[in-house]
């Protein structure tokens, strides 16, 4: 496996809030003939509590102090996949759009940086629904942006979304999330190709289950030759707690007992196999690999 590059995209963003990352990565990897790249789509701005909130909050002092951790909120890179096989050209997610955070939504211009438009992208797969994931889906007039993408979401992720129940039983402060997502669906309802865990959705690329973050939550593995790597989306949702402490029950997922299984299944397997992993909020153009330490796990240069 041949890393080809490791560089900053300098994006300036309008924003308030722009100082907190004016900088954003990206990295890229060779699997076999194939490419495997990181696509930023900006930042987050979260306060802790949206993660921290249910962690032993005796323990976390010592992780805010070596990761530099702000005391009232935190940062995340937003970073899609973008795989590129000679035929297809795949996207991992859409980002946010310009309706959900000022410091995101970035994703059609890091594509240009590349020498790409949204009419190269042959595919959107997505691994779950939320807005930093789906927002993106839209251009100004309401139609899909990537319009000549083909578009894949997992049976489970499209079913919860798409109950007309959901938006009441999730919790208030997901509403608008529930709202968003349906909205963007609609938009794609007749063109989008679903399926389940453990089928090959494209050449090269299989679907994983890992629910919890939200009910239909899927990573891919992608191989090309005898390389492989590992998406994960929010599965791992950080590069701190999620790695010194993947037990514990983060405020961000849906199904926070069943998001502990799944991490651990995932730092289980990235360990012992030593694949590279990308992770949509993994911080240096959110590609890496895991390295098991005696704190738990960290995040090494791929």
């Amino acid at each position: 496996m041949n890393k080809t590059r490791r560089h900053f995209l300098t994006t300036s963003i309008a924003a308030p809030l722009a100082s907190a990352l004016p900088n954003f990565s990206s990295a890229q990897i060779m699997l076999g003939s194939a490419s495997l790249t990181t696509v930023s789509d900006g930042s987050l701005v979260l306060p802790t509590e949206f993660i921290f909130k249910p962690m032993p909050q005796d323990k976390l002092g010592s992780i805010r102090a070596e990761f530099n951790l702000a005391a009232d909120r935190l940062t995340p890179e937003c970073n899609l996949a973008l795989y590129r096989d000679g035929i297809n050209t795949v996207l991992f997610d859409v980002g946010s759009g310009p309706d959900f955070m000022p410091t995101a939504g970035l994703i059609e211009s890091s594509l240009n940086s590349l020498g790409l438009t949204v009419a190269d992208v042959t595919h959107v797969v997505f691994t779950h629904a939320h807005p930093d994931h789906i927002w993106g889906l839209l251009d100004d007039f309401d139609e899909p942006l990537f319009y000549n993408a083909t578009y894949m979401m997992g049976q489970i992720e499209w079913d919860y979304w798409w109950d007309p129940e959901t938006v009441n039983t999730i919790s208030d402060a997901r509403t608008t999330f529930a709202v968003g997502a349906k909205r963007r669906m609609e938009a794609i309802k007749d063109q989008v190709i679903l399926f389940n865990a453990g089928e090959e959705i494209l050449p090269g690329i299989g679907a994983i289950a890992t629910y919890g973050h939200t009910p239909g939550h899927m990573a891919f593995e992608v191989r090309n030759s005898s390389e492989s790597a590992l998406i994960v989306g929010d599965a791992i949702g950080n590069h701190h707690v999620a790695f010194q402490h993947p037990e514990w029950e983060s405020g961000s997922d849906q199904d926070p007992a069943q998001a502990v299984k799944t991490r651990q299944m995932l730092f289980d397997r990235l360990n012992k196999e030593q694949m590279p992993v990308v992770g949509f909020h993994l911080p240096d153009g959110g590609m890496g690999r895991v390295q098991k330490n005696e704190k738990g796990f960290r995040l090494v240069e791929v």
